[in-house]
């Protein structure tokens, strides 16, 4: 195979991020099959046929279906609203296409054990299924793994874990179908804490029980184009926190708000070790920090690592550190990981069934919450 069809679904940001991704592969990642840009769809026909021609598709639609039924086609992104996740990557499978699917699965454990078990068929066939958690990608966070599988902190005994936006943090911003657990699903759990607990599973391992508390902060916000002081509920959580055990034992703390004022992407993350710790802060996403505890204590402090060439894979992409990497980044190289899988020359992390143990733990969150007592997630 010297190249791979591509369809894409939505072209909103992440649809944008998909297309920057396909369309940049190749020239960083020689090795990887060529995409074919085929068919983009959209459900507005104007804006499909103009994104199609904007981000280098051959075609456009409206319709998902053609993109399942297409042969030229043999992997398809999928970046629509969460609900919409099961049906199109179920479909896609069936149908023997790889999947790349946006995070989170869909909007109940229910969705994500369907898409999984539609996923592990599949694979029987060789069809692939990823998801699009690029933060573990990052080479900061590929270095922080090797650092503690070799040692480098001695044994793990905690995980410290913060994610923090604001994008919902003014309570004068209009009521959206996000804020309905039957069109949004879960609330901060499902935008930021799915990304901190697949972090916190690619470096520690999966999480086993968790006891947690959740708050809505603006219980209603005004409705869009409403009359003065309509207001809309708010179904789901703004703010949750949660004490977490890790199959191996390890003990954690994770908290999430999409209402912290001042913070834009904090995904901010403590590993604790009995000869160390490692601390990353997605906003600055480039550096890692390193304290062991060797030497003279008189000069023992935190280290600043830099990402460089020598974290794979950032040489791809400059060949000095310090010259930062950023989100699209990311996303080319989850996208190459996939291509490889595809080829067979690699693994790709995580896939729907990884994905379906990170919703069993955002969920146990919630429904721990809600019942005031232990939950297990494994």
């Amino acid at each position: 195979m010297d190249s791979i069809g591509v369809g894409l679904i939505g072209t909103g940001y992440m649809g944008k991020c998909h297309a920057t991704a396909w369309g940049g592969v190749k020239a960083r990642f020689a090795s990887v099959i060529r995409p074919r840009l085929e068919v983009l769809c959209d459900a507005n026909e104007d804006v499909a046929r103009d994104c199609a021609s904007a981000f280098g598709f051959l075609s456009s639609t409206t319709d998902w279906r053609d993109l399942i039924n297409n042969p030229a086609i043999d992997v398809i992104s999928i970046t629509t609203p969460n609900g919409l996740h099961p049906e199109i990557a179920i479909a896609a499978l069936e149908a023997g296409k790889h999947v790349w699917c946006e995070k989170p699965m869909g909007l109940t454990l229910g969705h994500a054990a369907d898409m999984t078990k539609a996923a592990e068929k599949a694979a029987l066939s060789g069809v692939k299924s990823q998801l699009g958690y690029n933060y573990v990608h990052n080479p900061a966070i590929l270095h922080a793994k090797k650092l503690i599988d070799d040692g480098a902190i001695g044994r793990i005994i905690h995980f410290r874990g913060q994610v923090d936006e604001d994008y919902m943090a003014d309570p004068q911003l209009p009521w959206t179908w996000r804020c309905k657990i039957e069109n949004g699903g879960l609330g901060t759990l499902g935008d930021l804490t799915c990304h901190l607990i697949s972090l916190a599973h690619f470096l520690i391992g999966d999480i086993a029980r968790v006891l947690a508390d959740q708050d809505t902060v603006h219980k209603e916000r005004p409705l869009p184009g409403g009359k003065t002081g309509e207001t809309g509920t708010v179904e789901n959580e703004d703010m949750a926190q949660a004490i977490i055990r890790f199959g191996n034992g390890t003990s954690g703390l994770v908290s999430s708000s999409r209402v912290a004022w001042g913070r834009k992407s904090m995904i901010r993350m403590e590993i604790h070790g009995d000869k160390g710790m490692i601390v990353f802060d997605q906003e600055r996403m480039n550096e890692l920090e390193l304290f062991q505890a060797t030497g003279d204590k008189a000069t023992r402090g935190f280290t600043r690592i830099l990402t460089g060439p020598e974290h794979s894979p950032y040489r791809e992409f400059c060949p000095a550190a310090g010259h930062q990497l950023g989100f699209n980044e990311l996303k080319i190289i989850e996208a190459a990981q996939l291509l490889d899988s595809i080829a067979g020359k690699g693994s790709n992390w995580p896939d729907f069934a990884a994905g379906q143990k990170i919703e069993r733990v955002i969920h146990g969150i919630a429904i721990s919450a809600t019942k005031g007592q232990w939950v297990e997630t494994s």
